[in-house]
C-alpha cells in the first residue's frame, strides 16, 4: 500500500477513530505528522502523543480527548492544501477557521505553526488543514 498523502491519511485515521469512540489512534511516523500532533496537543485537541519504535518501524500513537458525555474534543478536520492543488497564503491571508474558534495549521519558513502564530510572526505559507 503506497501512501500518497500522509496528512490526509492522518486526518482520516483520527476522524475514523473519533467516530468509533477509540481512545488511541496509531499510524506510521513522519516528522510532519509528529509536528501536527504536537500542535493538536498544545491546543488541547488531543490528550497526548508518543513516538514509539526505532528506524523504519517508528509509529505515532495519539491519545484522543473526549469531553463529558463522551463527546470528542475534535469536532471536525479538513484538509486544505492537497497534493493536486496546493494552497498558499500571504501573511495577511491566513484564515481564521470558524471565526477563531478553530485552528488552521500552516507550514511556514519558520516551521509548522497555527494560524495565530503565523499572524503574530507576520508570515504566510501553505495551509495544511483546519481543526475545530
Amino acid at each position: 500500500m503506497s501512501i500518497t498523502d500522509p496528512i490526509s491519511d492522518m486526518l482520516t485515521g483520527i476522524r475514523n477513530a473519533l467516530s468509533a469512540k477509540h481512545e488511541v489512534v496509531e499510524m506510521r511516523h513522519s516528522v510532519i505528522r509528529t509536528e501536527i500532533a504536537r500542535i493538536l496537543k498544545r491546543e488541547g485537541y488531543i490528550t497526548d502523543y508518543v513516538v514509539e519504535g526505532g528506524g523504519i518501524e517508528k509509529s505515532l500513537r495519539m491519545y484522543l480527548k473526549y469531553v463529558p458525555d463522551n463527546v470528542p474534543a475534535i469536532e471536525g478536520l479538513k484538509r486544505i492544501s492537497k497534493p493536486g492543488l496546493r494552497r498558499y497564503v500571504g501573511a495577511k491571508g491566513v484564515p481564521r477557521p470558524l471565526g477563531g474558534l478553530g485552528i488552521a495549521i500552516v507550514s511556514t519558513s519558520s516551521g509548522i505553526v497555527t494560524d495565530g502564530e503565523a499572524r503574530k510572526k507576520n508570515i504566510g505559507g501553505e495551509i495544511l488543514c483546519e481543526v475545530w
